[in-house]
């Protein structure tokens, strides 16, 4: 599966994404929670992330901006609950602009390695209310997901050239 694969559970109040990267788990990893990694894939083509704030441990917070072509700014805040390195991550996500910003989703990430090598990422968001559910999925929530993961293989395979050419693979 190097497709995008998302699931949206009304039942769960949930969005699920799945996909394989081919690359070991250490370096999609790497990707996921490096600022600069994060900033270079983080959100929809045509958005740039000038913010990006990352305090991984548990309990460290985390703040992005997503800036769209018009100037438009789009804040993301929440807290680190669980890092395990480099199998699972789990933290809060808040759209912080009103009337979004009382909304808390719980985010859990997993990062499987498969048997030939690759990894199975699976991120599942949990919102509390059926109402915060639907207003993630009418906002184009799901679209946005599928440019950035498609933006994460891209730089995940610039991270595995260069990893190769220096022998750290």
């Amino acid at each position: 599966m190097t497709e995008n694969k998302v699931t949206t559970d009304t039942k769960s109040l949930e969005i699920i994404i799945e996909r394989v990267y081919n690359v070991p788990r250490e370096i999609v990893w790497e990707g996921w929670t490096r600022p600069e990694y994060v900033a270079a894939w983080w959100g929809p083509d045509r958005f740039s992330l000038p913010v990006c704030e990352i305090d991984l441990q548990k309990g460290g917070v985390y703040r992005f901006v997503s800036r769209g072509q018009d100037g438009l700014e789009y804040p993301f805040t929440g807290v680190y609950l669980e890092v395990t390195k480099p199998e699972r991550l789990v933290y809060t996500q808040i759209f912080d602009m009103e009337p979004f910003s009382s909304q808390e989703a719980t985010v859990t990430v997993t990062f499987e390695k498969t048997e030939d090598g690759n990894t199975k990422f699976t991120s599942k968001m949990k919102f509390t209310t059926l109402e915060e559910f639907e207003t993630a999925i009418a906002s184009g929530m799901e679209a946005g997901a599928i440019e950035s993961m498609d933006r994460l293989a891209r730089l995940l395979e610039t991270l595995i050239k260069e990893a190769e050419e220096n022998k750290y693979v």
